[in-house]
């Protein structure tokens, strides 16, 4: 069972409830039902949901997978508590404004890294295995 990839879905989840919320209001007050009208706040809204919805599957997915080939926990659990700081810090740096802003830096590179480093432990897992 991957035990320690569902805690992380687990934490993920609400972060990606709160995003979709933010967009959901914020075109129900403007009312605007498709796109985003040239409403910048919302396109905010809009990309920093699309950008964890982007990322978030496939780095879970990649957690799950380490988990069930047997990596030791504490992989896991930096590789997870890595990626989910990252999306906070992402999320926060986007929603702040748009343009350049170190949460959204910092939380690009902590999810790229996070990603970068369980593709590194997939190979390893996989050719070790052979």
């Amino acid at each position: 069972m991957p035990k320690i990839a569902l805690l992380f879905a687990a934490l993920h989840i609400p972060l990606m409830l709160f995003l979709s919320y933010r967009v959901a209001m914020h075109r129900h007050t403007a009312k605007i039902g498709l796109g985003v009208a040239g409403d910048y706040k919302l396109e905010r809204k809009v990309r920093a949901h699309a950008n964890f919805v982007e990322y978030v599957p496939m780095a879970l997915l990649a957690l799950a997978l380490l988990e069930l080939c047997g990596l030791a926990p504490i992989w896991l659990y930096a590789f997870g508590g890595v990626l989910l700081v990252g999306r906070l810090l992402h999320a926060f740096g986007i929603s702040r404004k748009s343009g350049y802003s170190p949460g959204r830096f910092m939380g690009t590179l902590l999810t790229w890294l996070s990603l970068a480093a369980m593709a590194i432990a997939g190979f390893v897992v996989v050719f070790d295995a052979m």
